[in-house]
């Protein structure tokens, strides 16, 4: 008879004391909605001003609005609605100011290399030219650097290059050393002339590290032979001027500015001059920069 009675009070347990295990789940689920609408609480709260730059760089990028002005530090397109008492600076202006600098910078360097050689009294033997390479320092007295068809240095050749060498080594310019030859073709058994011309483009090279102490990542020996003549003629002075080595102080700006440096040079770019005390002159609102006619 204590069987059924047992098997009551079981029954009465499990229905007083329901299995609970359920409840772990759902406090997780309840957990992870609670997360997620934390997080989209977070998202919906947006800082106007990204906002604001966001919105403008999309609709430039999808030509609704013109813009010239990149902010390059933040990745994103200003608009000039958004600019707040600063200027916004022309593309062409700060080209032709950079150009002005470098232009600047080239003849201050071919300055101190002119006064070098005059000190020497070697001035005659080598002249200079800024275009937008760079500068070029031309070294056009073949005789006086190289023996007819040969490729070594003479003793004025080193005189020169003991001047040149140790103004260029502390500037930060690549430099491009270039032999030329005349415009004779010669088909002996002696070296063609983009042969000659390359040797002497390389001992220049070889005695301006060696003896300048140029680094040897900065500076290349190129041989064009007779394919870039400075004149067209065949008389004695005109070929003469053809045989050379030129060595160009290349231009580290980009090509954009570089295509401006002439200009510069030949004083055909004006651009406003910085402000000007009180009384000066008519020309006081701008400046015209200097040319060079070497």
């Amino acid at each position: 008879m204590s069987t059924p009675n047992r098997r009551r009070r079981s029954r009465d347990e499990e229905e007083s004391h329901p299995d609970e295990r359920w409840m772990a789940s759902y406090m997780d689920m309840v957990t992870v909605l609670m997360c997620m609408f934390i997080v989209l609480f977070a998202m919906s709260t947006v800082d106007q001003a990204k906002f604001e730059q966001l919105k403008a760089s999309l609709a430039t990028g999808f030509g609704q609005v013109e813009s010239n002005t990149v902010d390059t530090a933040k990745g994103v397109v200003v608009p000039p609605a958004m600019v707040e008492d600063e200027e916004i600076l022309d593309p062409d202006a700060d080209q032709a100011m950079l150009a002005a600098m470098e232009v600047q910078d080239l003849t201050e360097l071919r300055d101190r290399l002119q006064h070098g050689l005059e000190d020497k009294g070697l001035q005659d033997d080598v002249r200079f030219e800024i275009d937008e390479r760079g500068l070029t320092i031309r070294l056009v007295s073949s005789e006086m650097f190289f023996e007819p068809d040969l490729s070594d240095l003479t003793p004025q050749a080193l005189d020169v290059l003991n001047v040149i060498g140790p103004i260029l080594q502390p500037t930060s310019y690549d430099l491009s050393v270039e032999g030329h030859t005349a415009q004779v073709r010669q088909f002996t058994d002696s070296a063609l002339d983009w042969e000659l011309s390359s040797s002497r483009s390389v001992n220049v090279l070889r005695y301006l590290m060696e003896s300048g102490g140029i680094d040897y990542s900065r500076i290349k020996a190129v041989g064009y032979g007779e394919s870039r003549p400075l004149t067209a003629g065949g008389t004695a002075a005109e070929l003469a001027q053809n045989r050379r080595v030129d060595i160009v102080v290349l231009s580290g700006q980009s090509e954009a500015v570089r295509q401006l440096m002439p200009g510069v040079v030949n004083g055909e770019i004006v651009f406003p001059a910085e402000p000007s005390a009180p009384g000066a002159g008519e020309d006081a609102g701008q400046e015209i920069l200097p040319a060079s006619n070497h």
